[in-house]
């Protein structure tokens, strides 16, 4: 669960999320549901996750604004 947390933590801070032992399962599946990769499939979310974030800086952008509005639900 949750193994590219660290590599992502700019985009976290961007969005203003606190990692909490008590959210962070949370936070995965909204991840995994931004993604739309079954929960705790971590090597595939994460392979989809990187494509968005680390890639075209308008899809980057489209990933923190859905991840803004599905924690802030």
């Amino acid at each position: 669960m949750s193994c590219y947390f660290r590599h992502i933590k700019d985009v976290i801070e961007e969005v203003g999320i606190e990692i909490t032992p008590a959210n962070k399962k949370e936070i995965d599946r909204i991840l995994h549901g931004i993604v739309e990769v079954p929960y705790k499939d971590c090597p595939a979310a994460w392979k989809k996750i990187k494509e968005m974030v680390k890639g075209d800086p308008s899809q980057r952008e489209r990933f923190i604004e859905r991840l803004r509005s599905a924690v802030r639900g």
